[in-house]
């Protein structure tokens, strides 16, 4: 169903960007994803799922047009991630970013955790072994909502903003309200909102 329903509603951008996705997963949830999107934008805006005229802000950091999407001329804000074939979605009246990542290997979240804020990097050798995955996945979701919601995804470094490993703790920034969202097993996901 998703897939006759992308074939209405996504747009020449959004469907050559589901081709080019090597994997069929990475490209169902892809598909799924934008789908969702298109529907719900659509419906907030009483116009037709196609017709819902997405645009991307200028880059905050770079000034091109690759910042935070957008629905053009109207102040609906939302954010959309996918991973591992589930797909997030957030809408707000302010910006607003989501994030889902799955959990990685214990190598990369060590590689990784190392290009975090240095309190976050010094939190997780705290943890067990065992627990150190799920920790850098709680961090890394937060800080990317976060940085989607600024519009400048990972081109701001990552070891600029503090947003912390612990469970059930909600991060704050300054204008900014973030928290983790339940999902499934295996995996770790926040949203962060402007305001």
């Amino acid at each position: 169903m998703v897939n006759r329903l992308a074939d209405s509603v996504l747009d020449s951008t959004e469907t050559g960007r589901a081709a080019a996705l090597r994997q069929a997963r990475d490209r169902d949830t892809y598909r799924a994803g934008h789908v969702g999107l298109r529907l719900l934008l659509g419906a907030y805006l009483g116009v037709p799922p196609v017709d819902v005229p997405l645009e991307r802000l200028p880059c905050p950091l770079c000034e091109e047009p690759h910042g935070r999407p957008v629905v053009r001329g109207n102040p609906v804000h939302f954010s959309l991630s996918h991973s591992g074939g589930l797909c997030l979605l957030a809408f707000a009246s302010t910006p607003v970013g989501v994030d889902i990542e799955a959990i990685p290997d214990a190598a990369v979240a060590e590689e990784v955790g190392a290009c975090l804020h240095p309190r976050e990097s010094a939190e997780l050798s705290d943890f067990r072994a065992e627990d150190r995955p799920a920790a850098f996945a709680r961090a890394w979701a937060r800080k990317e909502a976060y940085l989607k919601g600024l519009g400048t995804g990972l081109g701001r470094a990552m070891s600029l903003d503090y947003v912390g490993t612990a469970r059930d703790a909600a991060a704050t920034l300054p204008g900014w309200t973030i928290g983790d969202v339940a999902v499934d097993d295996g995996f770790a996901a926040a949203v962060a909102v402007q305001g």
